[in-house]
C-alpha cells in the first residue's frame, strides 16, 4: 500500500539522497546520482531535474559536499517530510523508499530478502522493468507505428510481451520492452518471448531503453529475429528445490468440522 502522494514520494527520494549521499546510492544499487535521478524519476512519473532539486533542497541540513538551496528557507511541504522521516536510519529509510517507488509496493521488500543479490537488485529491477516500461508509456505516441494505437498493458498476463497496441484495423502489435543501464549491453528474451516473436513476425517489436546512467534513449527493432540482431541460444541448467507435505484424511479434522 502506498503511504504518500506522488509529490511526497518525490520529496522523500530527495531527502534520502541528500541525507545518505553516496551510501544511499549504494544501498539502492545505483552507480551515480545521474542514474538514480533518471530511473527514479521515470518510476515516479517525474523529471530528473525535479528529484535533483528536491535533493538540493535538503542539502543545507546534512553534511555532504553540496551547498544546495542554502540562500532561501526550505519549502513548508518539504519541511513536513523532513520532520517526519529525517531521523530514519538508512535501513528503515531505504525500505520505505523501495516500497513507495516500486509498483509492487511493500512486496518489493520480500523480493529483496529472497533475491540472492539482495537490495542491490532493486535498481536493476527498476531499469529492466518498471522504469523502462514507464519510459515507453511516456513516449509511445511519438513512435510512428504506435501513434494512433490504444495501449494495453499486458505485463501481468505472461503472454510473451509487455504491451498490446490495438490498431484501427482491429488487429494488434506486440511490444516487448527491455532496459539497459548503459548504452550497450546484453538483452535477453525468454523462451516464450522468442516463440511469440517468431509467431508474430512483423507485428512484434523489441523496444530497448538504453543509457539510464546518463540520459535514457530508445532503439526499436521490428521483427527482431529477422533484424540485424544476432540471437544466441543459451541453456542454463539449474537445480530447483521444492518442499512437499502430505495432507491426510484426518488432518486438522477438528478445524474442518468447525467451519462446516
Amino acid at each position: 500500500m502506498k503511504m504518500l502522494s506522488t509529490r511526497e514520494r518525490q520529496v522523500l527520494v530527495g531527502l534520502f539522497l541528500s541525507k545518505f549521499n553516496e551510501e544511499g546510492l549504494e544501498v539502492l544499487g545505483f552507480s551515480s546520482f545521474s542514474e538514480a535521478f533518471n530511473v527514479l524519476a521515470l518510476s515516479l512519473k517525474a523529471s530528473p531535474a525535479s528529484l535533483k532539486n528536491y535533493r538540493d533542497e535538503f542539502d543545507p541540513y546534512f553534511p555532504n559536499p553540496r551547498k544546495g538551496w542554502h540562500k532561501r528557507p526550505i519549502r513548508e511541504y518539504c519541511k513536513l517530510i523532513m520532520d517526519k522521516y529525517g531521523e530514519f536510519g538508512i535501513d528503515t529509510f531505504s525500505q520505505l523508499i523501495k516500497s513507495e517507488v516500486s509498483d509492487l509496493g511493500d512486496l518489493v521488500l520480500i523480493e529483496d530478502k529472497v533475491d540472492a543479490e539482495g537490495s542491490k537488485a532493486f535498481a536493476k529491477r527498476l531499469i529492466t522493468g518498471q522504469a523502462a516500461e514507464k519510459y515507453f508509456e511516456a513516449v509511445y505516441r511519438t513512435v510512428t507505428p504506435f501513434r494512433d494505437c490504444q495501449l494495453v498493458n499486458t505485463t501481468a498476463f505472461g503472454c510473451g510481451f509487455d504491451y498490446k497496441m490495438l490498431t484501427a484495423m482491429d488487429s494488434f502489435l506486440a511490444v516487448e520492452v527491455k532496459g539497459m543501464a548503459t548504452p550497450t549491453g546484453i538483452v535477453q528474451l525468454t523462451t516464450k518471448e522468442y516463440t511469440v516473436a517468431e509467431l508474430l513476425g512483423d507485428r512484434f517489436f523489441l523496444f530497448v531503453v538504453r543509457n539510464f546512467v546518463e540520459k535514457p534513449y530508445h532503439t526499436m527493432f521490428q521483427n527482431p529475429l529477422r533484424s540485424d540482431l544476432v540471437f544466441e541460444r543459451r541453456e542454463n541448467v539449474t537445480v530447483q528445490v521444492s518442499w512437499t507435505t502430505a495432507i491426510g484424511r484426518y488432518s486438522n479434522e477438528a478445524q474442518d468440522q468447525k467451519t462446516i
